[in-house]
């Protein structure tokens, strides 16, 4: 049968000529200049900031000329996550994450922006006059060249005042981004696809009014185009109950019902015609005249002649421009019955507006047409209401998805809302930004938050990252990845110390696989002594703390001369009773036992040597080199209460990261205390961590303290004035068990309204098919948001702390040869597929 359809070529009808200096040129001599643009991202705007945006706004569109068209264009598309599983040197966990998010789809947003010089007989064409409605186009020649070349000047004020606002970023499009390359699509091409690929491929456009199809889309179209479909108030943002608390107020912007909150395909246009202001208020006037004469007739004459005054008032009064206003909702689907209920969805998002939805069979073709970039002075007249600019405005939406790092380092967080991976980095590029001065990290968050998930994949990723990282830990939390890294290298990395009466806690301070000791590993040995030797209420001299200082660098020289002696504590003991001893007793300058008791110090350091009590803690047999090994975990749980080891091993950390603090050049290091307040309560380790935390950042290190304990943060000076002060990126996890207690929490930590409200609302509406905790991390007070930490079936594995499935994971890896991953892996797709 034949087809009897009337069909066109796109070429015939294309309303395009060409793009000369960056603008596009429409064959009716209108002239757009085309952005893209970056807008902040979702749930980190406060109602002022959103007042601030809408200024500017205001401001920047003030500066057009008249018969200006302001276009903005949201595409929202919907894409499916693609992992990145091709690279060599992804780990086992790595891998695993990505496979988790396989196909993930989620909504992408695309920002643009066109600002358009048309002329006074254009503005005003009905759509009758469409270029589709054409049989054949002939170019028009720009009559006034002196207004577009004042048009582009505006254009030029109008970028510099959206980039200075600080909020919204404006990249004006070049000439192959418009029209696209021989490889790439521009974004006139990706219009017609309704697409954001750089591949894409055109399709054929049926333009039937009630149903239009774009290859096998199939478009619906809600309009916002008559006053009476509008809601009686508009505002600059809204609450968004699902995220607020009676304690803290979430903003999204009016309009964004109908942007990042409609989870399907879709293009929201919104449009602002700017007109001969004085001439329309003329024409109001004379209309109002014309109701009042006829308002004997009809009561909805005398009313509207009302309404006409009331806007002519406050045209007069309140100087505001008088503008028109066209928005639209342009979403598709390749499936009828699934349009069906997008058609419903983007209704009932309409109506969260107080809009009245009103779905469009008539005008489909002709707005689809008027949207193509460049073609804005095709847009039909009679579809645009009159209003004022800020009233304009507030239909603009103000927020978009949450955005990657542009960093080569950083670690895998997911998106809030869409469930998509993103690269996040919280430690150079702030630094490089200036947005903080230091990379130390705080950490708070309640039993059962998911602190400790968080925390293993963060260290995971940093370890990934070729990091040196020092864990003091209470409660085992890290020992599944610390067990997997040390299988992985094959015992030459992953060294997890703990104590129990089988295999006590064993170090050897005196050992260096180089046999180098710097200035700060001689001072560590003499502190480790002191702190042996005297109890804290000792006052410790200077002829005490001199003597033992150079009996620590003789011994030193001693053993770098005469390798056969094995450097350790017996043998410095030795030295000590017989060579320093005898030493002291030739000097011309006598040392009196008052000012150095060496006996006393013998008789209280006797029970570290051979055959005492604690022979084990100094001497230790495999003398690990500490320096290069780059996943340390020292669990102190079982001594915390010791009132001989834990002093011990404090400064056997603390030695062993200022270590490779100062000898690691041009390599991340980390020290973290996870849960250790009995840690902070010993002078040696407060000293330490204030130390740290003030010169960490100077040697590419960061600190970072986490508790689960609020009280901790208020009680302790030490956490106060040197942890918190000195840590620029603070990271909260669910807060609902301190809600009473807040205040104090915001008060000590120096929040702002703003991310009170963020922290608060974790957790508050997460998605119900997907197993995941969220996680708010600030910098300094700049920049802040709430992210999702969601692992794979493998890296739970890896990070819980549940005995029960610790306890499986390990008995399966015995029966398996000891290959933990292989455990994992196998428990990962038989008990979570």
């Amino acid at each position: 049968m034949r087809n009897v359809m009337k069909a066109a070529t796109l070429e015939s009808k294309f309303p395009l000529l060409a793009v000369e200096n960056g603008c596009i040129v429409s064959k009716d001599a209108d002239v757009t200049v085309a952005f893209k643009v970056e807008l902040p991202e979702l749930f980190t705007v406060t109602s002022n900031e959103y007042e601030a945006i809408h200024s500017a706004w205001h401001k920047a569109v003030k500066v057009l000329p008249d018969f200006s068209i302001v276009h903005k264009q949201d595409f929202f598309i919907e894409e499916k996550y693609q992992p990145e599983i091709d690279r060599d040197e992804l780990s086992f966990l790595s891998r695993s994450f990505e496979r988790h998010f396989n196909e993930r789809p989620f909504l992408n947003h695309f920002c643009y922006l066109f600002l358009t010089k048309t002329t006074k007989m254009r503005s005003r064409q009905e759509s009758t006059f469409s270029t589709l409605c054409k049989g054949k186009i002939i170019p028009k020649e720009i009559e006034d060249k002196e207004a577009v070349t004042k048009f582009l000047e505006a254009v030029g004020q109008f970028e510099r005042i959206m980039n200075d606002s600080g909020f919204i970023t404006l990249a004006r499009l070049r000439a192959d981004e418009i029209v696209g390359t021989e490889t790439t699509a521009g974004i006139v091409e990706k219009y017609f696809a309704l697409s954001q690929n750089d591949t894409t491929v055109l399709k054929d456009i049926s333009l039937n009014p009630e149903e239009m199809r774009i290859g096998d889309d199939f478009l619906c179209l809600h309009t916002l185009s008559d006053v009476e479909d509008l809601p009686g108030n508009v505002g600059t943002d809204s609450r968004y109950e699902r995220l607020s608390t009676d304690r803290s107020d979430c903003r999204l912007s009016f309009a964004a019902p109908v942007g990042v909150l409609l989870t399907c395909n879709h293009v929201y246009n919104q449009y602002i015609f700017i007109d001969d202001h004085t001439e329309s208020l003329k024409r109001f006037e004379q209309t109002a005249r014309n109701m009042q004469s006829l308002s004997r007739y009809s009561r909805s004459n005398q009313i509207n002649k009302a309404w006409i005054e009331e806007y002519l008032n406050e045209a007069h009064s309140k100087g505001l421009v008088s503008v028109r206003c066209h928005c639209n909702v342009m979403a598709w689907s390749d499936n009828r019955e699934e349009l069906k209920h997008i058609k419903n969805d983007v209704g009932s998002q309409l109506a969260l507006m107080e809009c009245k939805p009103r779905h469009n069979t008539t005008d489909v073709p002709t707005l689809f047409w008027a949207g193509i970039p460049g073609n804005e002075g095709d847009f039909p007249f009679e579809e645009s209401f009159y209003t004022f600019i800020p009233q304009a405005l507030c239909f603009f939406t103000e927020e978009t998805n949450y955005k990657s790092s542009l960093s080569p380092f950083g670690i895998k967080m997911v998106d809030r809302v869409t469930g998509r991976p993103l690269h996040l980095d919280i430690s150079d590029l702030p630094m490089k930004k200036g947005v903080i001065t230091n990379r130390n990290k705080f950490v708070l968050g309640p039993s059962g938050s998911g602190k400790s998930f968080f925390m293993n994949h963060l260290v995971r990723q940093y370890y990934e990252q070729n990091s040196h990282i020092v864990l003091v830990d209470t409660g085992n939390s890290y020992q599944g990845l610390c067990e997997m890294i040390h299988r992985k290298t094959k015992g030459t990395d992953g060294i997890y110390y703990t104590y129990s009466e089988e295999k006590p806690i064993s170090f050897n301070p005196f050992f260096t696989d180089d046999y180098k000791f710097n200035v700060e590993k001689k001072d560590s040995i003499k502190t480790l002594l002191l702190t042996l030797w005297k109890s804290e209420d000792d006052k410790i001299t200077k002829t005490e703390s001199g003597e033992l200082g150079s009996a620590v660098s003789a011994y030193i020289k001693k053993i770098q001369q005469d390798r056969s002696i094995v450097p350790c504590f017996d043998t410095f003991y030795e030295y000590m009773l017989n060579d320093y001893r005898a030493e002291l007793e030739k000097r011309d300058i006598k040392v009196s036992r008052e000012d150095f008791n060496i006996d006393n110090f013998l008789t209280t350091l006797r029970q570290y040597y051979k055959g005492g009590r604690f022979d084990f803690l100094l001497n230790s047999r495999e003398n690990i080199d500490l320096l290069h090994k780059r996943f340390i975990v020292f669990e102190i749980d079982s001594i915390k209460d010791n009132a001989e080891l834990f002093p011990v091993v404090v400064i056997i950390i603390m030695e062993a990261f200022i270590n490779k603090m100062r000898r690691l050049k041009g390599i991340r290091k980390l020290l973290i205390v996870e849960e250790a307040w009995k840690a902070l309560t010993t002078e040696n380790m407060a000293n330490y961590l204030k130390y740290m935390y003030k010169t960490v950042r100077k040697y590419f290190g960061e600190a970072i303290v986490v508790t689960q304990e609020v009280d901790d943060i208020i009680s302790s000076p030490v956490v106060k004035e040197s942890i918190i002060n000195n840590s620029d990126c603070k990271i909260l996890l669910d807060q609902k068990k301190y809600m009473n207690k807040f205040d104090g929490i915001q008060a000590m930590l120096g929040l702002t309204e703003k991310e009170k409200a963020q922290i608060l609302s974790i957790n508050l509406a997460n998605h119900p098919g997907r197993k995941y905790k969220e996680v708010w991390i600030g910098l300094n007070g700049v920049q802040s948001a709430v992210y999702a930490t969601e692992v794979s079936p493998a890296e739970y594995l890896t990070y819980t702390t549940e005995e029960s499935e610790k306890t499986e994971v390990f008995n399966l890896a015995e029966e398996l040869g000891g290959d933990l991953e292989l455990a994992i892996r196998r428990l990962a797709e038989t008990k979570y597929k």
